[in-house]
């Protein structure tokens, strides 16, 4: 069967800058083509981040047996139309929608336009509907897929635990068209790669430790380095939810690592109590290449600390900018912005980078992501669809969809002028210049836009950041 795998396209990517800070390869994508092909089907992958108008021409030229969409909460509504156009075009093409949003609330897709929702891991739920569908079998009973019979969804049920080291190696030849467009910054070309999966802390914005029942799965360190002497590129980013929790197993890592004789430059997510308690193995990892680190700072209150759940002290983070200095580290610092900020929280915050000299600092707003106990209702949700449901094109964690302390219109100015104090951070990269601007829609509610001066060869931004915890690069 062919198998079209679509990574969406959307107003404001993960890390709020739109089609500017960084594009990344669809791992998630790369997995599950990599699932299809083992069976003998034959997969392709369109990311439209990169061909925004391709849609039509390839479902003329591959004509699919059945297409597959991912994404997250921003992208629910663009999939849905996505899943609309393939039906307009090929009626008999089957359907599927999955990803992070599809595994908390599958029902935002239970919609005429889709046929299947995948909620979970989806390497095995699609082989096993591609086995059924093949064989002309009833698709019921499918563990982790929901299937729509007499235009009523059904779920086949609770999947078993993930085997990590049972997934395929990701088919990165499926995007070897579009590799060269993959960057972050200054990092051109840029590869990702998966070793652990899960997260054992509990912040409270982020659902990834939910996503995973609160499991920290580790990969085989062998497989690990088998993997990653395949991979060309020098720049290669660890998009493990949390890489250096197990400080004895990161050792072990980076030393198969050297004695493999592979050197890349390195770029991985850490926890500021993790970079402090590991210092030493960090210092090896610097040794074969780690350049960067992307580091979810979060707060710089304690009141926000203790709020976001974060589990460490103003102190201990004060420390983690002194080490990563000593070490030769570079800091790439995410904000999360909370809603009941004041001018004078804006101002601080300000000053707090400056103060400790954080050359990349990233800002998202709070924002109530499916899985997390900020969203258990959507009572505090202010931004709404037609429907009652939440207008998910705006779950982009750069605009506010609750209720803020300042006036709305001052809120989005004072946050956007955070990009402008710091633009200089972003542009001093040749694939970074940007202004931003405020888009107003139905009057009232702003939206955070973005626009490049025109320059060839640059695309869209989308790191595999897990922007407040909604990322899982191995659902379908």
């Amino acid at each position: 069967m062919r198998v079209l795998l679509i990574w969406p396209n959307s107003r404001n990517e993960v890390l709020g800058w739109g089609d500017l800070g960084a594009i990344a390869e669809p791992l998630a994508l790369e997995y599950l083509a990599a699932g299809v092909r083992l069976d003998g089907h034959e997969p392709l992958v369109l990311d439209l981040r990169l061909h925004p108008d391709e849609l039509e021409v390839t479902l003329g030229h591959f004509r699919p047996d059945v297409v597959g969409v991912t994404g997250f909460s921003m992208h629910v509504l663009s999939a849905l139309r996505i899943c609309a156009r393939v039906k307009s075009i090929r009626p008999e093409c089957r359907t599927v929608a999955g990803g992070h949003h599809a595994t908390f609330l599958p029902e935002d897709f239970f919609e005429p336009q889709v046929d299947f929702v995948v909620s979970g891991e989806g390497v095995a739920p699609l082989r096993a509907l591609l086995q059924a569908l093949e064989e002309g079998r009833e698709v019921s009973g499918i563990p982790g897929l929901w299937a729509r019979r007499e235009g009523i969804f059904e779920s086949g049920g609770t999947p078993p635990p993930l085997d990590i080291n049972a997934l395929p190696t990701p088919d990165r030849e499926i995007t070897a068209g579009d590799r060269h467009a993959y960057f972050i910054d200054w990092m051109k070309p840029v590869a990702l790669v998966r070793t652990t999966v899960g997260c054992p802390y509990r912040c409270t914005f982020c659902s990834l430790w939910k996503m995973m029942d609160g499991r920290y799965l580790r990969r085989d360190i062998h497989q690990v380095v088998d993997e990653i002497a395949t991979i060309r590129e020098q720049f290669v980013f660890l998009v493990d939810d949390e890489a250096f929790i197990n400080g004895r197993r990161m050792r072990a890592l980076a030393q198969a690592l050297r004695e493999a004789g592979i050197r890349k430059r390195f770029f991985a997510y850490c926890r500021m109590d993790s970079l402090v308690r590991h210092r030493e193995v960090l210092r090896e990892w610097r040794e074969i290449g780690l350049e960067r680190l992307f580091v979810g700072v979060d707060a710089f209150t304690e009141k926000d600390l203790d709020e976001y759940r974060k589990g460490m002290s103003l102190a201990l983070i004060e420390e983690g900018f002194s080490v990563a200095r000593a070490l030769g580290i570079e800091i790439f610092a995410q904000f999360v912005v909370n809603t009941d900020y004041t001018r004078r929280d804006f101002q601080r915050l300000v000053r707090f980078i400056e103060h400790h000299r954080i050359h990349y600092p990233s800002f998202t707003v709070l924002t109530p992501i499916p899985g997390t106990e900020l969203l258990s209702t959507f009572d505090a949700v202010t931004a709404c669809q037609p429907n009652g449901r939440p207008n998910w094109d705006l779950f982009d964690c750069q605009n506010a969809v609750t209720r803020t302390r300042l006036p709305p219109a001052e809120f989005r100015r004072e946050y956007q002028n955070l990009y402008h104090v710091f633009k200089g951070s972003y542009t001093q990269y040749q694939e970074h210049p940007f202004v931003m601007e405020r888009e107003v829609h139905d009057g009232d509610v702003g939206v955070l836009t973005s626009r490049m001066p025109e320059r060839r060869g640059l695309s869209g931004f989308e790191t595999g950041r897990r922007a407040q915890g909604e990322l899982k690069w191995m659902s379908a």
